[in-house]
Parts: C-alpha cells; sequence; structure tokens
C-alpha cells in the first residue's frame, strides 16, 4: 500500500505540473496565435491599398490627351479617337511650341536686414 501511494503522489505532482506546464504555455501561444492574426489583418489592407496605388499610378502613366479636341484615350492607339489627330506628333509639339519663360519661375533675392 506504501507503494500505490507513493506512485498515487508521483502521477499527482506530474499531472499536477503537466496541467501548469500546458497553461502557461498555452495561454502564450494564443497570445501569440491571436496577435499574429491581428497583425495579418492590419497588414493585409495595407498591401491591397499599396498594390491599389501602384495600379493606379500604372494606369495613369498610359492615358493620354488629344490637345486638338480634349478627348481622354489610353496609350494602346496612336491616333485620337475623335479627330483622328495623331497622339505623339501632339504632345511632341506641345513640348516644343512652349516658352521657356512658361515653365521657368523667377526668385528675386532679398536681402533680410
Amino acid at each position: 500500500m506504501n507503494y500505490f501511494l507513493k506512485a498515487n503522489k508521483n502521477l499527482l505532482t506530474y499531472s499536477l505540473m503537466i496541467i501548469l506546464f500546458i497553461a502557461i504555455f498555452g495561454i502564450n501561444f494564443f497570445i501569440s496565435f491571436v496577435g499574429n492574426i491581428l497583425i495579418l489583418l492590419f497588414l493585409i489592407p495595407l498591401l491591397l491599398l499599396l498594390l491599389v496605388i501602384i495600379g493606379f499610378n500604372s494606369y495613369k502613366s498610359k492615358i493620354n490627351t488629344c490637345s486638338n479636341c480634349c478627348v481622354i484615350s489610353l496609350g494602346l492607339s496612336e491616333t485620337c479617337m475623335n479627330c483622328g489627330a495623331n497622339l505623339e506628333d501632339i504632345s511632341k509639339r506641345d513640348q516644343l511650341d512652349k516658352k521657356p519663360s512658361e515653365s521657368t519661375i523667377e526668385v528675386k533675392a532679398e536681402e533680410i536686414k
């Protein structure tokens, strides 16, 4: 009978230790798991927003505006769908027709006393 009590004490001691370790490490695992889920829920919308911004900038760079009729078209065609003007020639001509004084800002320096 003495052996039976020692075996039960050892079993009780080890079972309490296992329950304690599971409780401590289980709570730690649960907290880290919930923290990782919250981080993912926060970072996934930011990643999607970044992809939308990159896509919008890519789409925006392909848009051409005809200077003759002001129709907006994608960069897929070389001519305007409305008036038939060549979009590449119009953009080159607009860049050459600008006077330097229109695109340059003159700044006058003043001495402060």
